[in-house]
């Protein structure tokens, strides 16, 4: 079975997958080399996707794909339309990488509620002493906080787990209200928040929820986190609010332009920390996605049924 897995791999990553070499051909593929994707797409059986979008176009080349087979949660990076229509099933690995998407959402939240990055530069450059007296004013305790999560799947879930242990009011959203202690209404979970981190996926519905309104209606000095998708957010108002000291901080994972362009004007405010979508990025989560992905990759050598199959294909 021929799989294009289109990412770099450490050497991790081709030690676990040598040891399937006997019925497994995996031929890697850097996600800015599109030379080598298109010239190995069309004799690929399965695709392993990370980041960089698969369009119609690109799948069109697949003439002999069964599976893409998205390593993580979110296939706003597929066109999953196309891949039914070419017969192509869609399968992603929902809660694989929230243990480390979960650890990074709270760095990020640390980092930007105590300031990390501006201390640290301070620190180094001999600035550091005597402290600011503004941060006995406004740093604070992740545990006196009352922390709001906007969508309450697996890695939330885990988030909040996480928070309540260090004493933080936890507050969420979700669609409707879902019967668990502390659901609000986005707006109310809005006004209440110190904090606001973002976990749900991008869709039509999504796009832009973070908009200038409900930054607006955030309360002043709050943080927000976003670890799920850049488009959430509308970023120019961000970076206003954030500007104008509306907003007390952001940490951001994901961004709506990927790699951020440089003219981008979150990257020059010092009350933002910033990461290149890489809180999923671990030796751990790495291993969970091989795991499952083989695990695929046998069942439809083996006539199965595919786990975590996303569309309907005949």
């Amino acid at each position: 079975m021929k799989v294009l897995a289109h990412f770099t791999p450490g050497r991790r990553v081709m030690d676990f997958v040598a040891a399937e070499s006997d019925w497994l051909d995996v031929r890697w593929c850097a996600e800015d080399d599109d030379t080598t994707l298109h010239r190995e797409l069309p004799g690929a059986d399965v695709i392993w996707h990370v980041l960089r979008p698969l369009s119609e176009a690109d799948l069109g080349l697949a003439a002999q794909c069964r599976l893409v087979h998205k390593l993580g949660a979110g296939v706003n990076t597929i066109d999953v339309d196309a891949a039914t229509r070419a017969g192509i099933a869609v399968a992603n690995m929902p809660g694989a990488n929230a243990p480390s998407v979960t650890e990074g959402t709270l760095l990020l939240m640390l980092a930007a509620l105590r300031r990390l990055p501006v201390l640290d530069r301070a620190t180094r450059a001999g600035r550091g002493w005597p402290s600011d007296p503004s941060l006995g004013e406004t740093v604070r305790d992740i545990g006196g906080c009352t922390v709001g999560l906007v969508g309450y799947g697996n890695i939330a879930k885990q988030v909040e787990a996480v928070l309540k242990t260090l004493g933080a009011r936890v507050l969420h959203t979700s669609t409707r209200d879902d019967g668990h202690p502390g659901w609000q209404p986005l707006p109310a979970l809005l006004a209440e928040s110190d904090i606001v981190s973002l976990h749900l996926p991008l869709t039509p519905a999504t796009r832009h929820l973070i908009d200038r309104d409900a930054l607006a209606s955030m309360k002043p000095g709050a943080v927000l986190v976003n670890t799920a998708r850049g488009p959430i957010v509308d970023e120019d108002a961000l970076a206003d609010a954030l500007r104008a000291g509306r907003l007390g901080a952001a940490g951001l994972d994901v961004f709506a332009v990927e790699p951020v362009p440089p003219g981008n004007p979150l990257l020059e405010l010092d009350n933002v920390v910033l990461t290149p979508h890489v809180t999923w990025y671990t030796v751990d989560t790495m291993r969970r996605y091989l795991e499952v992905a083989v695990d695929n990759c046998r069942r439809l050598r083996d006539g199965l049924p595919l786990a975590n199959v996303v569309n309907q294909v005949n």
